[in-house]
């Protein structure tokens, strides 16, 4: 009892509240989750740095609360089929409030909304199993509205069960359109949501905190977002492209962690002692290291256990995949290792264009994201992953393979690495400015390229689309504003901001932290030498950055030389459909100087790509798909009539196939009949076909750019 009073009082000194935390409210019939001590410790150090250290100033006030507030239900309950009316009436009053509760680190208002959600998810995963063995009526002309967002949320329990009972209803008929033994249908049904309720039941505080934080952050700025110690790991495990483990992916399995997939050339794979769909069931530490049975556990908690540094042992139990529960456990003892995840990484591949008599083979590297390993790299490994060094050697083998131009395919990529973005622009341009950022103090620096050597002076063409963001709009811009190479696509998200990474675990004063940690030091330990932190981390928006011919990336994106039509409906998705997103504007341009000028070819290799659309069948392919997109967006229910709903599936199923074969047929591929599967690794990107075949126009028009080293002067040299 002392050292809770004492652990409370030092909270209240460390946060400085200026009301008393109000007291749990207890839900019943729910897990009734409950914040610790460091949830509400570093609730309010986020609170203020979002305040006082963000690119974008929020005052944390009563409008402020209402956005999060919305937010925060919306992420919980999106389609209203869970909350009913009284419940948001009971939840009104922390409306306005939650701003209050994130100054003081009081955690109790966030945690019973999502208890009361967490019980009401329950309950209508328990009412749905009752329901399964009815005997339904898939004859009756009867409609399940699936997507309730814009309907009021439910006033009775009555009016729910009806929904509830209409949706176990599509469950089964779906089931019964695969399968027409109804007695293994519902026994499926049955365990899917049995598993649904033993997931509910995992849950920890951890996803609460986590849930309402990105509700909270993405309120004052869609690209600030606070990461759980687990989360983090994950984040810094993606841009580095690597982990220390023992190279195996894992999924949950009926309460097993079941391993999914074996990385080759890692110590799971060389170890030769473990396979796909073996079993985890407990992890030791060392070679004396107690073992942990982890059946049951959550997969994050159980990863966090079998992840660590390299050079360390960890031993595992392991029930191979056709052993029963009840077998004697193998052991298996592993040194883990650094993983570098190629999959992941920038990859290359050959296309060979034959036009007017002449072939043209054009190199394609994709990159999936802009990826560094900020520990590698600080600590002197000379081999320390990147994309700027993945690419520079891609490029090596593209040259010494002959071809006559290259495209960098950024589709998906998000982004990443800022410093890896101006490297890789350095690799095409000898120097020069690559981007310009603004802080919070309105300064401005210049980032250049400083290495005058260039990787690849040949014919240039960068695919983007709606996903394409931030670090991809910077490279991307770059290549456009120096006339380096072609745009190629759609245009693109439109983040124009910087986060800088920020470990919580070194913002909380260490007195602080030590002490609570020491008093909280019941719970089970982590494992030794884990690259987990205690507080997690957040991604905070520090600065804006802009384009050296002055224009920002902010909610406009970069806008392509040529256009693709979007398969990413652009009012969906994209910087511009965020209601907390900055602002455009444009600040003075850079002193670069052009290395040369698309202008005079865009309109003729236009028109060539716009001819060739006409009678193409990938084109058309392309139009009916975000057609389809459209109109099934727009659907908000479904027949639960068997013979109308197997219709339209056949119907569905047919045009489907008919517009796959036309583009298999376009890139020369044989079409499918009705029931063949479709070739592994099989490729029917039309896009990048066709971006290709527009770098080999460019290039049978001798490939030459014009107006050749232009200097751009900056409009106004005292910034």
């Amino acid at each position: 009892m002392f050292k809770r009073l004492y652990l409370f009082a030092l909270l209240a000194a460390a946060l400085a509240c200026k009301a008393a935390p109000s007291h749990p409210i207890k839900v019943r019939g729910g897990s009734d989750l409950q914040p610790d001590e460091k949830q509400m410790l570093v609730s309010r150090y986020i609170a203020q740095m979002i305040t006082t250290q963000n690119y974008k100033k929020v005052a944390l006030n009563d409008s402020l609360s209402a956005v999060v507030y919305t937010k925060y239900l919306k992420l919980l309950d999106e389609n209203h089929n869970y909350f009913l009316a009284s419940d948001i009436q009971s939840f009104e009053p922390t409306k306005t409030k939650l701003d209050d509760d994130m100054k003081n680190g009081d955690l109790n208002d966030i945690f019973y909304i999502f208890n009361v959600y967490q019980k009401r998810y329950e309950e209508r995963v328990k009412y749905s199993l009752t329901q399964v063995d009815n005997n339904f009526d898939f004859n009756a002309k009867e409609v399940f509205t699936y997507d309730r967002e814009n309907l009021p949320y439910v006033a009775s329990e009555a009016e729910m069960n009806d929904i509830w009972t209409k949706r176990v209803k599509y469950d089964l008929l779906n089931l019964k359109l695969a399968s027409p033994d109804m007695v293994a249908n519902r026994t499926k049904l049955k365990k899917r949501y049995t598993d649904l309720l033993s997931q509910s039941n995992k849950l920890t505080n951890q996803e609460v905190f986590q849930t309402f934080m990105d509700a909270f952050t993405t309120s004052v700025d869609p690209h600030t977002n606070y990461f759980n110690p687990f989360n983090a790991s994950q984040f810094n495990m993606e841009m580095s492209r690597s982990l220390e483990g023992i190279g195996a992916t894992l999924q949950l399995t009926n309460d097993y962690v079941t391993i999914s997939s074996i990385v080759p050339g890692g110590p799971a794979f060389k170890s030769k002692q473990l396979d796909v769909s073996d079993r985890i069931i407990g992890v030791a530490q060392g070679k004396d290291g107690e073992y942990q049975d982890i059946i049951g556990w959550r997969l994050d908690n159980a990863i966090s256990l079998i992840r660590g540094a390299k050079g360390t042992l960890v031993k595992l139990k392991i029930l191979p995949k056709a052993a029963a529960a009840s077998d004697k456990p193998k052991i298996v003892e592993i040194v883990r290792e650094k993983i570098i995840l190629q999959e992941a990484s920038a990859k290359k591949e050959i296309r060979t264009y034959n036009s007017n008599g002449r072939t043209i083979k054009i190199g394609i590297i994709n990159i999936p994201a802009f990826y560094m390993d900020f520990e590698a790299y600080r600590n002197g490994d000379a081999n320390y992953k990147s994309t700027t060094r993945d690419v520079r050697l891609i490029l090596d083998t593209l040259k010494k393979a002959n071809v006559d131009g290259i495209i960098i395919d950024l589709r998906q990529n998000g982004g990443g690495s800022l410093p890896e973005a101006i490297n890789l622009t350095g690799l095409f341009i000898k120097s020069g400015p690559v981007v310009q950022v603004r802080d919070t103090r309105n300064r401005i620096e210049v980032e250049e390229d400083e290495d005058p050597t260039v990787s690849y002076a040949g014919p240039l063409a960068v695919m983007t689309d709606r996903f394409s963001a931030s670090a991809s709009e910077i490279f991307a811009g770059a290549i456009q504003d120096y006339g380096r190479g072609l745009i190629i696509g759609s245009q693109t998200y439109g983040k124009g901001s910087v986060q800088s990474e920020i470990s919580m675990d070194k913002v909380i004063p260490t007195s602080i932290k030590d002490q609570i940690m020491a008093l909280i030091g019941s719970g089970p330990a982590k494992p030794t030498k884990t690259n987990l932190s205690d507080f997690g981390q957040i991604n905070l928006t520090i600065a804006k950055f802009y384009r050296v011919n002055g224009s920002s990336t902010q909610h406009k994106g970069v806008t392509p030389d040529i256009g693709f039509p979007s398969l990413i409906p652009a009012d969906k998705y994209g910087e511009d459909t965020e209601p907390s997103a900055m602002p455009f504007d444009t600040i003075a341009k850079s002193n670069y100087t052009k290395v040369g000028s698309f202008t005079a070819v865009i309109p003729k290799l236009t028109k060539m790509h716009a001819d060739r659309m006409v009678n193409s069948a990938g084109y058309k392919y392309v139009l009916n798909s975000i057609a389809d997109f459209k109109k099934r967006d727009a659907e908000k229910s479904i027949s639960l009539s068997e013979a109308d709903l197997k219709k339209q599936r056949d119907e569905d199923e047919a045009k489907s196939l008919e517009q796959s074969n036309m583009v298999r047929v376009a890139l020369g591929l044989p079409a499918l009949k009705k029931g063949q599967t479709k070739p592994k690794n099989e490729d029917l990107d039309f896009n990048k076909v066709e971006a290709g075949q527009i770098l080999t126009d460019y290039i049978l028009m001798d490939g030459k750019l014009t107006n050749a080293g232009t200097p751009v002067k900056p409009i106004n040299k005292d910034r």
